[in-house]
């Protein structure tokens, strides 16, 4: 079984999952009352935070097997 379609359908979920977590931080600081600049700031926290946890994670297994 070729592995490429399961890695890239994975790195696909992994990128939404993580725009889906910035757009909820960008929107719940918005609604906090944030300015644009500072809810845009908390958006890409939100983002890199997601990708480097998925990172650590795909290090994590990778290790067990």
């Amino acid at each position: 079984m070729n592995p490429i379609p399961i890695v890239l359908l994975t790195i696909a979920l992994v990128l939404v999952v993580a725009v889906l977590a910035a757009a909820g931080a960008g929107k719940l600081a918005r609604l906090n009352g944030a300015s644009y600049p500072t809810a845009l700031t908390r958006a890409a926290v939100a983002f890199a935070a997601t990708l480097t946890l998925a990172s650590a994670l795909t290090t994590a297994l990778a290790a067990c097997r």
